[in-house]
């Protein structure tokens, strides 16, 4: 009886510290998801160098292909905040104008980092054209 009144305390202290550990890790790998807007707004509070991920719409006539990546402006689909991106590495093949991407990197100076790079689109399937496939499945020549 006497090995309870240590053991359930014991316990309950040990599983504490174990929250307490698990609980520390994870809040390090968080990245922070943000839009274009509150990126500016916060950027105060971000040092150069904290990575958070940012959400844009790329801005028709921005994109400038570069040797070691790509430069753009990403902006916010609901406001009129604009932020320069600096992708350095080579961007996924659906990259084009005017289509959402989600980014990671940090701020250097005022313009944003980024190394990693996501497309965002819709979830709708479109079926292609009829006219454009033959029987094969394969595209037709114009």
């Amino acid at each position: 009886m006497r090995y309870r009144a240590f053991l359930i305390p014991a316990l309950g202290v040990l599983a504490v510290l174990i929250g307490l550990v698990v609980s520390f890790s994870l809040n390090d790998s968080f990245v922070y998801y943000m839009t274009p807007g509150e990126a500016v707004e916060a950027r105060a509070e971000f040092d150069d160098g904290r990575r958070f991920r940012l959400s844009g719409l790329v801005v028709p006539g921005s994109v400038e292909e570069l040797d070691a990546g790509v430069r753009f402006v990403a902006a916010d689909p609901d406001g009129p905040e604009q932020v320069t991106v600096l992708h350095t590495r080579s961007a996924p093949q659906l990259f084009q104008e005017n289509i959402e991407v989600v980014i990671e990197g940090a701020w250097v100076g005022s313009e944003f980092h980024s190394d990693f790079m996501l497309i965002k689109h819709d979830e709708e399937y479109r079926v292609p054209d009829e006219g454009n496939y033959q029987e094969d499945g394969s595209e037709a020549q114009p």
